[in-house]
């Protein structure tokens, strides 16, 4: 039986893909921590995440580039999220990254060191973020459009503009995150910071203008 010469098998799995919450991250991480034998590659932890890969690297990637680093140091640090982003805007159903990365590892108990500290914050966290008011109707539709997005303020954050990259960056966080717990209320707070960056950066580019204009008018 088909409608609209959409098989309704098809159409049953994409609505129950839609409506089933996806698995916490913390609990992702404590069956990493249970299942580690010697080491911990960054394959492994990719691979654990599933199709919340895109969005948790999303959200990591843009978070190294609003640390306080040297001017021009996200020419280099955005090239990662820019990576993401493609990836997310072509469909592909996990994140490719380089061999070399991929063969990086931590020790075990190093990494259940470190999820032991993660974990209290990560799931005090997760009380506030959670699915609710998620407005695309599959996964794949939401990751690509909010790829799109990313991609868009992926490039700005790579600009060298003077204290123009931190907005764009944090709202690459809110979209990782948003898109992690289908979270509709953090999607429309990502859009809010969305639009206030280019806010920003209109009175950057404004003001430069008029001030190339003084100079050289």
């Amino acid at each position: 039986m088909t409608i609209d010469n959409i098989p309704v098998r098809v159409l049953a799995r994409t609505q129950q893909q839609a409506q089933t919450p996806p698995r916490k991250l913390s609990c992702i991480i404590q069956e990493l921590c249970e299942r580690a034998d010697n080491r911990v590659t960054v394959e492994q932890i990719r691979d654990a995440l599933g199709d919340r890969s895109f969005a948790t690297l999303l959200l990591f990637f843009a978070l190294v580039n609003m640390l306080p680093l040297p001017p021009g140091s996200t020419l280099i640090l955005g090239l990662p999220l820019l990576l993401v982003a493609v990836q997310m805007v072509i469909g592909r159903r996990s994140v490719w990254l380089p061999p070399f990365l991929l063969g990086k590892s931590l020790q075990a108990d190093q990494f259940r060191r470190l999820a032991a500290k993660m974990m209290p914050r990560l799931e005090r966290l997760e009380t506030f973020v959670r699915p609710r008011y998620w407005p695309f109707p599959t996964p794949r539709s939401g990751e690509r459009a909010i790829g799109v997005t990313a991609l868009v303020l992926a490039t700005l954050v790579t600009l060298p503009i003077p204290f123009g990259n931190w907005f764009p960056a944090l709202a690459c966080a809110l979209l990782g995150l948003a898109l992690s717990e289908r979270d509709g209320v953090l999607l429309g707070a990502a859009v809010l910071v969305i639009v206030i960056s280019v806010l920003m950066l209109g009175a950057v580019f404004g003001t430069a203008g008029v001030m190339a204009s003084m100079i050289f008018g």
